[in-house]
Parts: C-alpha cells; sequence; structure tokens
C-alpha cells in the first residue's frame, strides 16, 4: 500500500472514530468530582445506537428540532481525521502505525474533555498508557517494526516520575491527570527513542507556554492563571511521535 493510500484510509478511520466520539466528551465533561453526565440536558437517559458512550450526542427521546448535546461534533471529526491521517504518513507502513491509530481517537477525546472542564478522566489516562505499552509489545514482535519496547516503557515512567515531581512542586499549575497522562505519552514517544522523548516534552511546555502568554497578551488571564495543559503535552506528544515515526 502507497502512503498516500494509507494516509486517506487513516483519514477516513478516524473520521469515523471521531463521529462517535462526541457522545463521550459531553458525559466525561463535568467538573472534579462529580460523576459522569447519565442525561441529556432535557433529562432523557443517555442511550443509542451505539450504546451510551459512543454515538454523535442526539437524544431521540427530546423534541423534533432539538441541536445534538455533543457540541463540537464536527470539529472533533476533523482533528480525529488530520491526526490519524497525518501519523499514517509518517510512520508508513510499518506495523506501529495501527497503535497509533487506536490510540489517536482516545487522545483527542482526552483535549477535548480537557479543554471544556480542566479535567483528564481516569478512566482514559491510565488505560491509555496500559494500552500503548501492551500493543507496543505486540508490534515489537513483529520484524518490521522501527521502535524498542524496552526505551517505550522506561520513558513512561520516567516522564510520569518528572510530571509528579512538577506536582508536587506546583500542585496549582498543574493536575495530577496530567501526571497520568504523561505515562501514555511517554509510551508511545520512547517507541522511538529519548531524543524523541525530550522533543515530545519540550513542544508540549513550548505549546503550553505559548498558550498562556496568548491569553496574558489579549488580557483573558492573568500570569498565574491556570490553564488546561493536557491538550498541549498531547499536541507535543503527537509532534515528536510525527518528527520521530519519519526520521526512524
Amino acid at each position: 500500500m502507497s502512503t498516500a493510500l494509507l494516509a486517506l484510509t487513516a483519514a477516513l478511520w478516524g473520521a469515523a472514530a471521531g463521529a462517535l466520539l462526541p457522545k463521550a466528551a459531553y458525559r466525561f465533561s463535568v467538573p472534579q468530582d462529580e460523576g459522569w453526565r447519565e442525561r441529556c440536558p432535557g433529562g432523557h437517559a443517555i442511550a443509542g445506537r451505539f450504546g451510551a458512550w459512543l454515538g454523535r450526542g442526539r437524544c431521540r427521546q427530546c423534541e423534533a428540532g432539538t441541536p445534538p448535546y455533543g457540541s463540537g461534533a464536527p470539529m472533533i471529526v476533523i482533528v480525529t481525521a488530520v491526526v490519524c491521517a497525518a501519523l499514517a504518513a509518517a510512520t508508513g507502513t510499518r506495523p506501529e502505525v495501527g497503535v497509533w491509530l487506536l490510540l489517536a481517537p482516545v487522545g483527542v477525546l482526552l483535549a477535548a474533555v480537557d479543554l471544556r472542564v480542566r479535567r483528564l478522566p481516569d478512566p482514559l489516562t491510565l488505560p491509555l498508557a496500559g494500552a500503548a505499552l501492551a500493543l507496543l509489545g505486540l508490534v515489537s514482535l513483529v520484524p518490521e517494526h522501527a521502535g524498542d519496547w524496552p526505551t517505550a516503557l522506561w520513558a513512561a515512567l520516567a516522564l510520569g516520575a518528572g510530571y509528579l515531581v512538577l506536582w508536587l512542586i506546583n500542585p496549582g499549575g498543574m493536575g495530577f491527570g496530567d501526571v497520568k497522562l504523561a505515562l501514555g505519552a511517554g509510551a508511545v514517544l520512547g517507541w522511538y527513542g529519548w531524543a524523541t522523548v525530550m522533543l515530545g516534552t519540550f513542544a508540549g511546555f513550548l505549546f503550553g507556554a505559548l498558550y498562556g502568554w496568548g491569553l496574558v497578551l489579549a488580557r483573558r488571564a492573568g500570569r498565574n492563571s491556570a490553564i488546561p495543559f493536557g491538550p498541549f503535552l498531547l499536541g507535543g506528544a503527537f509532534v515528536g511521535l510525527l518528527i520521530g515515526a519519519y526520521a526512524a
């Protein structure tokens, strides 16, 4: 399969997977210490063709013409499709591309939730790290892969430990969800080596700093205002993974 065809197929996969995320984004987008949403804005129990967690976020029991409660669906679909296509183009036909395409929709969902309510749900962060290591472990058994599983494991632990130290130093500036998300980010970045880990980590902090200073310059936040860091951690991991995959 050519790289162009692979990227197109990955974009279609990303669009299909992204179309199933709005309902989950709605249910997970609640403040800390609150349970996940069980009902639509109209008060009806959430259900659907794909179950209570996957789908467009439209309630069949609400009146006709009621807008979907899964807001931002088109953007989620577009972002997921673009992310998957870019990862496929950078990785090519190496077997780890399947891992990236499976994990990418989860990353988009986490970013969407964190941007909305500054929360990274535990049912997504820790399983993401476990799935990344498990899937990469299987891929490491395939001769055509271009990564190193032990480095992925050590990088997951190292990046998680680094974020834990930052959280202990300044709990108000970083949530513990970022620490758990760093485990998964470290795993995928570590697959392509320590240089990729450092690049992805630096990119995440750079993106977060630029966003924060942009808010300050626009007078929409102060210097000590907290921002959702998960999207930037994920964005940095995405950039690092693209470069690492392309260079491998």
